[in-house]
Protein backbone atom coordinates (compact mmCIF):
# COMPACT_ATOMS: atom_id res chain seq x y z
CA UNK A 1 0.00 0.00 0.00
CA UNK A 2 1.41 3.37 -1.07
CA UNK A 3 0.23 5.61 1.78
CA UNK A 4 1.76 8.76 0.33
CA UNK A 5 -0.12 8.24 -2.93
CA UNK A 6 -3.26 7.44 -0.90
CA UNK A 7 -3.01 10.77 0.89
CA UNK A 8 -2.13 12.81 -2.21
CA UNK A 9 -4.86 11.25 -4.36
CA UNK A 10 -7.46 11.87 -1.67
CA UNK A 11 -7.16 15.60 -2.41
CA UNK A 12 -7.16 14.91 -6.15
CA UNK A 13 -10.44 13.00 -5.76
CA UNK A 14 -11.75 15.74 -3.47
CA UNK A 15 -11.19 18.28 -6.25
CA UNK A 16 -13.86 16.45 -8.27
CA UNK A 17 -16.54 17.14 -5.65
CA UNK A 18 -17.64 20.54 -7.10
CA UNK A 19 -18.40 18.90 -10.47
CA UNK A 20 -20.34 16.06 -8.80
CA UNK A 21 -22.33 18.56 -6.72
CA UNK A 22 -22.98 20.86 -9.69
CA UNK A 23 -24.36 17.98 -11.76
CA UNK A 24 -26.48 16.87 -8.78
CA UNK A 25 -27.90 20.35 -8.12
CA UNK A 26 -28.73 21.08 -11.77
CA UNK A 27 -30.31 17.64 -12.23
CA UNK A 28 -32.46 18.20 -9.12
CA UNK A 29 -33.46 21.72 -10.19
CA UNK A 30 -34.82 20.22 -13.41
CA UNK A 31 -36.17 16.97 -11.96
CA UNK A 32 -38.03 18.30 -8.88
CA UNK A 33 -40.62 20.52 -10.64
CA UNK A 34 -40.86 18.25 -13.68
CA UNK A 35 -41.26 15.15 -11.54
CA UNK A 36 -43.97 16.85 -9.49
CA UNK A 37 -45.94 17.98 -12.55
CA UNK A 38 -45.73 14.56 -14.20
CA UNK A 39 -46.78 12.94 -10.91
CA UNK A 40 -49.91 15.13 -10.99
CA UNK A 41 -50.64 13.98 -14.53
CA UNK A 42 -50.45 10.37 -13.34
CA UNK A 43 -52.69 10.96 -10.32
CA UNK A 44 -55.29 12.89 -12.32
CA UNK A 45 -54.90 10.50 -15.30
CA UNK A 46 -54.52 13.28 -17.87
CA UNK A 47 -54.88 11.68 -21.33
CA UNK A 48 -51.70 10.98 -23.35
CA UNK A 49 -49.36 12.62 -20.80
CA UNK A 50 -50.37 10.07 -18.16
CA UNK A 51 -49.40 7.20 -20.48
CA UNK A 52 -46.23 8.98 -21.57
CA UNK A 53 -45.16 9.40 -17.92
CA UNK A 54 -45.92 5.76 -17.19
CA UNK A 55 -43.79 4.51 -20.13
CA UNK A 56 -41.03 6.98 -19.26
CA UNK A 57 -40.83 5.72 -15.67
CA UNK A 58 -40.83 2.09 -16.83
CA UNK A 59 -38.02 2.80 -19.31
CA UNK A 60 -35.78 4.46 -16.72
CA UNK A 61 -36.50 1.83 -14.08
CA UNK A 62 -35.87 -1.00 -16.52
CA UNK A 63 -32.49 0.15 -17.86
CA UNK A 64 -29.14 0.69 -16.11
CA UNK A 65 -28.09 4.32 -15.95
CA UNK A 66 -24.79 3.51 -17.66
CA UNK A 67 -26.78 2.36 -20.72
CA UNK A 68 -28.81 5.59 -20.61
CA UNK A 69 -25.51 7.49 -20.56
CA UNK A 70 -24.18 5.60 -23.58
CA UNK A 71 -27.42 6.07 -25.54
CA UNK A 72 -27.79 9.80 -24.84
CA UNK A 73 -24.07 10.59 -25.06
CA UNK A 74 -23.81 8.78 -28.40
CA UNK A 75 -27.07 9.77 -30.05
CA UNK A 76 -27.47 13.39 -28.93
CA UNK A 77 -24.35 14.69 -30.78
CA UNK A 78 -25.54 12.97 -33.97
CA UNK A 79 -28.99 14.54 -33.59
CA UNK A 80 -27.47 17.98 -32.95
CA UNK A 81 -25.20 17.58 -35.97
CA UNK A 82 -28.21 16.94 -38.23
CA UNK A 83 -30.05 19.97 -36.81
CA UNK A 84 -27.00 22.25 -37.09
CA UNK A 85 -26.38 21.20 -40.70
CA UNK A 86 -30.02 21.71 -41.60
CA UNK A 87 -30.08 25.26 -40.23
CA UNK A 88 -26.48 26.09 -41.30
CA UNK A 89 -25.26 26.62 -37.75
CA UNK A 90 -21.47 26.76 -37.82
CA UNK A 91 -20.62 25.10 -34.51
CA UNK A 92 -18.49 22.05 -33.80
CA UNK A 93 -20.72 19.86 -31.63
CA UNK A 94 -17.72 17.86 -30.47
CA UNK A 95 -16.53 20.94 -28.58
CA UNK A 96 -19.58 20.86 -26.31
CA UNK A 97 -18.51 20.42 -22.69
CA UNK A 98 -19.51 16.91 -21.50
CA UNK A 99 -21.06 18.43 -18.40
CA UNK A 100 -24.04 19.51 -20.53
CA UNK A 101 -24.65 15.88 -21.46
CA UNK A 102 -24.31 14.96 -17.78
CA UNK A 103 -27.01 17.52 -16.89
CA UNK A 104 -29.36 15.95 -19.45
CA UNK A 105 -28.66 12.31 -18.54
CA UNK A 106 -28.97 12.70 -14.79
CA UNK A 107 -31.98 15.05 -14.97
CA UNK A 108 -33.65 12.54 -17.30
CA UNK A 109 -33.04 9.67 -14.88
CA UNK A 110 -33.87 11.54 -11.67
CA UNK A 111 -37.13 12.96 -13.02
CA UNK A 112 -38.50 9.45 -13.51
CA UNK A 113 -37.57 8.49 -9.95
CA UNK A 114 -39.14 11.62 -8.49
CA UNK A 115 -42.37 11.08 -10.42
CA UNK A 116 -42.95 7.96 -8.36
CA UNK A 117 -41.76 9.64 -5.14
CA UNK A 118 -44.24 12.50 -5.55
CA UNK A 119 -47.01 10.23 -6.78
CA UNK A 120 -46.83 8.08 -3.66
CA UNK A 121 -46.54 11.16 -1.39
CA UNK A 122 -49.50 12.95 -2.98
CA UNK A 123 -51.50 9.73 -2.71
CA UNK A 124 -51.33 9.97 1.09
CA UNK A 125 -53.13 13.34 1.13
CA UNK A 126 -56.89 13.05 1.47
CA UNK A 127 -58.81 14.41 -1.53
CA UNK A 128 -61.23 16.05 0.85
CA UNK A 129 -58.57 18.60 1.76
CA UNK A 130 -58.52 19.97 -1.78
CA UNK A 131 -62.30 20.14 -1.84
CA UNK A 132 -62.30 21.91 1.54
CA UNK A 133 -59.76 24.42 0.22
CA UNK A 134 -62.01 25.12 -2.78
CA UNK A 135 -64.95 25.52 -0.42
CA UNK A 136 -63.21 28.34 1.50
CA UNK A 137 -62.37 30.17 -1.73
CA UNK A 138 -58.82 29.03 -2.46
CA UNK A 139 -57.84 28.32 -6.04
CA UNK A 140 -56.30 24.95 -6.93
CA UNK A 141 -52.85 26.56 -7.15
CA UNK A 142 -53.26 28.19 -3.71
CA UNK A 143 -54.53 24.92 -2.23
CA UNK A 144 -51.52 23.02 -3.50
CA UNK A 145 -49.05 25.70 -2.42
CA UNK A 146 -50.47 26.24 1.08
CA UNK A 147 -51.94 22.85 2.01
CA UNK A 148 -51.13 19.91 -0.27
CA UNK A 149 -47.43 20.45 -1.11
CA UNK A 150 -46.23 21.11 2.49
CA UNK A 151 -47.86 17.87 3.67
CA UNK A 152 -46.65 15.88 0.65
CA UNK A 153 -43.10 17.14 1.20
CA UNK A 154 -43.06 15.71 4.73
CA UNK A 155 -43.95 12.27 3.35
CA UNK A 156 -41.68 12.56 0.30
CA UNK A 157 -38.59 13.92 2.03
CA UNK A 158 -36.99 10.54 3.02
CA UNK A 159 -37.38 9.29 -0.55
CA UNK A 160 -36.09 12.58 -2.00
CA UNK A 161 -33.07 12.17 0.26
CA UNK A 162 -32.50 8.64 -1.04
CA UNK A 163 -32.89 9.82 -4.65
CA UNK A 164 -30.39 12.64 -4.04
CA UNK A 165 -27.80 10.34 -2.45
CA UNK A 166 -28.24 7.84 -5.28
CA UNK A 167 -27.83 10.68 -7.78
CA UNK A 168 -24.57 11.79 -6.17
CA UNK A 169 -23.26 8.23 -6.33
CA UNK A 170 -24.41 7.90 -9.94
CA UNK A 171 -22.28 10.89 -10.94
CA UNK A 172 -19.32 8.51 -10.55
CA UNK A 173 -20.44 7.12 -13.94
CA UNK A 174 -19.67 10.52 -15.46
CA UNK A 175 -16.24 9.15 -16.34
CA UNK A 176 -17.98 7.47 -19.31
CA UNK A 177 -18.55 10.99 -20.68
CA UNK A 178 -15.02 12.17 -19.80
CA UNK A 179 -16.53 14.28 -17.02
CA UNK A 180 -13.73 15.32 -14.63
CA UNK A 181 -15.56 14.23 -11.48
CA UNK A 182 -14.29 12.31 -8.43
CA UNK A 183 -13.81 8.87 -10.01
CA UNK A 184 -12.17 10.03 -13.23
CA UNK A 185 -9.71 12.31 -11.43
CA UNK A 186 -8.61 9.56 -9.04
CA UNK A 187 -8.35 6.95 -11.81
CA UNK A 188 -6.26 9.25 -14.00
CA UNK A 189 -3.89 9.81 -11.05
CA UNK A 190 -3.70 6.03 -10.51
CA UNK A 191 -2.85 5.28 -14.15
CA UNK A 192 0.74 6.48 -13.76
CA UNK A 193 1.82 3.93 -11.15
CA UNK A 194 -1.10 1.48 -11.29
CA UNK A 195 -2.11 2.47 -7.74
CA UNK A 196 -5.74 1.58 -8.34
CA UNK A 197 -6.44 0.13 -4.89
CA UNK A 198 -5.38 3.38 -3.23
CA UNK A 199 -7.42 5.39 -5.75
CA UNK A 200 -10.55 3.31 -5.14
CA UNK A 201 -10.14 3.71 -1.38
CA UNK A 202 -9.94 7.48 -1.86
CA UNK A 203 -13.05 7.45 -4.06
CA UNK A 204 -14.85 5.37 -1.42
CA UNK A 205 -13.93 7.80 1.38
CA UNK A 206 -14.84 10.93 -0.59
CA UNK A 207 -18.26 9.58 -1.58
CA UNK A 208 -18.89 8.33 1.97
CA UNK A 209 -18.16 11.79 3.41
CA UNK A 210 -20.19 13.55 0.72
CA UNK A 211 -23.25 11.30 0.93
CA UNK A 212 -23.21 11.23 4.75
CA UNK A 213 -23.15 15.04 4.83
CA UNK A 214 -26.05 15.33 2.39
CA UNK A 215 -28.01 12.71 4.35
CA UNK A 216 -27.42 14.63 7.58
CA UNK A 217 -28.66 17.89 6.00
CA UNK A 218 -31.80 16.15 4.75
CA UNK A 219 -32.46 14.62 8.17
CA UNK A 220 -32.25 18.07 9.78
CA UNK A 221 -34.66 19.48 7.20
CA UNK A 222 -36.96 16.48 7.60
CA UNK A 223 -37.03 17.08 11.34
CA UNK A 224 -37.94 20.71 10.71
CA UNK A 225 -40.80 19.69 8.39
CA UNK A 226 -42.08 17.14 10.92
CA UNK A 227 -42.41 19.87 13.55
CA UNK A 228 -44.31 21.94 11.02
CA UNK A 229 -46.69 19.06 10.43
CA UNK A 230 -47.32 18.50 14.14
CA UNK A 231 -47.90 22.21 14.68
CA UNK A 232 -50.61 22.24 12.04
CA UNK A 233 -52.22 18.89 12.89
Amino acid sequence: MNYQFLLETFFVALSGVPIALLVTIVALLVALPLGFLLALTRINKIPVIHHFAKIYVSFVRGTPIIIQIFIIYSSLPLLLKIIFEKYNIAYDIYKINPIWYAFIVFAFSTTAILIEVFRSALGTIEKGQLEAAHAVGLTTFQAYRRIIIPQALVVAMPNICTATVNLIKATSLGYAMSLPEITLKAKVAANVGYNYVEAYIDIFIVYLILCSTVEYIFKRYEKHLSKFKVANA
